[in-house]
C-alpha cells in the first residue's frame, strides 16, 4: 500500500487496483493534474479543512466516474454544488465505524462524522480521539482547537496499531512538527509501534 499525505488530514492511498483520497480539504492542496487514477473520495465530515468544494470539483472534472462517500451533511453540501455523493460506502473494502467529532463548541457547531476502515488495513477516524478500534495503519489526528498530541498518543498506545501516520497537524510550524514527530516516534517505538514521519506530497509504503 502506497500512501501520500497532503499537508493536513488528506491521504492518497494507492494499491494495485484502487486509488482513493481521504478528506481533500482547504489546508491540503491536492496536485490534481498529477493524479493518474482516482476511484473514490472519502470525506469524514464537512469542515472546510476536510471538504473543499473547489478541489472536489476539479477532481470530478478529471475523474467523472469517481465515487464520493460523505456524511449526510457533506452529501447535502456537495449536492447544492451539483456534485453527486452518497452516505453509503462502496461495496468491498470500506467499513464505517463510530468516530464522533470532538466537540467544537462554542467556536462552531460540531458536525456529523464517520470513521472509515479501508481494505481492513487503514483506519481514518476524522477528527476524533474517541473510537474503540484500529486496523494495522492508523491515521492519527494530532493537533486542533478540539484536541492535542498527548491524548492522541495515549489513545494510539492503547489501541496498538502497527503503524501511526500523523494527520491534522497543519497548525504546527515546521520546527514544531519535526520536534514533536521525533518525540512521538521515540515513544511509539518502545511500545512496538512504528511512527511514520511523512513528507508533504512524497509517497511512502507500509508493509501490511
Amino acid at each position: 500500500m502506497k500512501i501520500t499525505k497532503f499537508v493536513h488530514s488528506c491521504l492518497l492511498v494507492e494499491t494495485d487496483d484502487r486509488t482513493v483520497l481521504f478528506d481533500p480539504g482547504g489546508f491540503s492542496p491536492v496536485p490534481v493534474d498529477k493524479l493518474e487514477r482516482l476511484d473514490d473520495i472519502f470525506i469524514t465530515h464537512n469542515h472546510g479543512d476536510h471538504l473543499n468544494v473547489d478541489t472536489i470539483k476539479k477532481l470530478v472534472a478529471k475523474f467523472p466516474e469517481v465515487r464520493i462517500l460523505a456524511t449526510a451533511q457533506g452529501v447535502e453540501q456537495l449536492q447544492k454544488e451539483g456534485i453527486e455523493a452518497t452516505t453509503l460506502p462502496p461495496e468491498g473494502g470500506v467499513e464505517l465505524f463510530d468516530s464522533p467529532h470532538e466537540s467544537t463548541e462554542p467556536l462552531f457547531p460540531t458536525p456529523q462524522e464517520i470513521g472509515i476502515h479501508y481494505l481492513g488495513v487503514l483506519t481514518h477516524p476524522g477528527d476524533s480521539h474517541h473510537f474503540a478500534e484500529t486496523k494495522a495503519v492508523l491515521a492519527l489526528p494530532l493537533q486542533a482547537p478540539w484536541g492535542a498530541a498527548i491524548p492522541a498518543f495515549r489513545l494510539a498506545a492503547e489501541l496498538k496499531p502497527k503503524y501511526v501516520i500523523p494527520i491534522h497537524d497543519w497548525h504546527w510550524n515546521d520546527q514544531a512538527r519535526s520536534g514533536l514527530y521525533d518525540m512521538l516516534a521515540e515513544q511509539f517505538k518502545v511500545r512496538g509501534i512504528e511512527f511514520i514521519k511523512p513528507v508533504d506530497g512524497e509517497p511512502f509504503t507500509v508493509d501490511v
